[in-house]
């Protein structure tokens, strides 16, 4: 019985990072983007992306990030905006060229986007970037 109660606690998500979720203008996505360990994420107008060792959220694996260029686009429901950048080449271990979606929040002047990492039975933290809102 312990087990079982056990095993069921684990079997969620991490919650999102801290912030409400919000619909982005299309100027206040394309801007660059950082994470906690310094990389970043330059979305430009035209549709097009240079990462720098940028965090990304890939399968189950974790602590992976990327480099390169490549395309973004921005999708949004009624209360929430999700940016999906492809890239030019595949990441060298998972032999993806696309990461999971970030999300998009805002935390009082702060915004977010932002994608779980890793197995969602351990504790990984999520890939967060930051930009200062205007």
């Amino acid at each position: 019985m312990t087990l079982a109660l056990t095993a069921c606690g684990r079997l969620y998500d991490l919650p999102p990072p801290e912030g409400e979720p919000v619909v982005l203008k299309p100027a206040e996505v394309a801007t660059t983007w950082t994470d906690a360990d310094g990389g970043t994420l330059t979305l430009k107008q035209d549709g097009t992306f240079i990462a720098d060792k940028v965090c990304i959220a890939v399968g189950w694996y974790e602590g992976l990030t990327w480099s390169g260029a490549g395309v973004w686009e921005q999708g949004s429901n009624k209360e929430q905006s999700f940016v999906g950048v492809t890239f030019d080449h595949a990441h060298p271990e998972t032999g993806e060229r696309g990461p999971d979606s970030y999300a998009a929040l805002r935390q009082g002047k702060v915004l977010k986007l932002w994608a779980a990492v890793g197995d969602p039975d351990h504790d990984y933290p999520n890939c967060v970037l930051t930009n200062s809102a205007s």
